[in-house]
């Protein structure tokens, strides 16, 4: 598979505590290292990124341990644009390990965390990531 980038962000709210944004970052992406920007006063974000296709495999095995690799697939493909592909994931969720997806931002009431993969083939990095659970003779149905 060719080469793949991974941007994730989040918000950082007043009321939220850093480590456990981190943590919920880091749950989905555990090489990931985000980092904290100051946007104002009131206001920040984590960011961060990965550079390889295997880390996104706790990703990749949190879809098939929850059985929503078929939603998750179908939402994925729903995201591409270009070389892109641009999902939101619930951030209390993934503080639990958890992935839960957004098909909006404002789903998430704490602001969602922000995946953005960039790869030469989107497609297949989503046969990758999120496989069909049906068999190949279901879909041609």
């Amino acid at each position: 598979m060719s080469e793949v980038l991974v941007r994730v962000e989040t918000p950082l709210n007043p009321t939220e505590d850093p480590e456990k944004v981190f943590r919920a970052m880091r749950n989905l992406l555990p090489n990931c290292t985000p980092t904290i920007s100051r946007i104002d006063d009131r206001h920040a974000k984590f960011e961060g990124s990965v550079a390889r296709l295997g880390d996104l495999d706790n990703l990749k095995s949190l879809l098939r341990q929850e059985a929503i690799r078929d939603a998750a697939r179908k939402l994925l493909f729903k995201s591409v644009s270009g070389s892109s592909i641009v999902v939101h994931l619930n951030k209390q969720a993934a503080f639990a390990g958890k992935a839960s997806f957004c098909e909006h931002y404002d789903e998430s009431p704490l602001g969602p965390i922000t995946l953005t993969i960039t790869t030469e083939n989107p497609e297949q990095l989503i046969d990758w990531l999120a496989p069909s659970s049906r068999s190949r003779r279901q879909t041609e149905d």
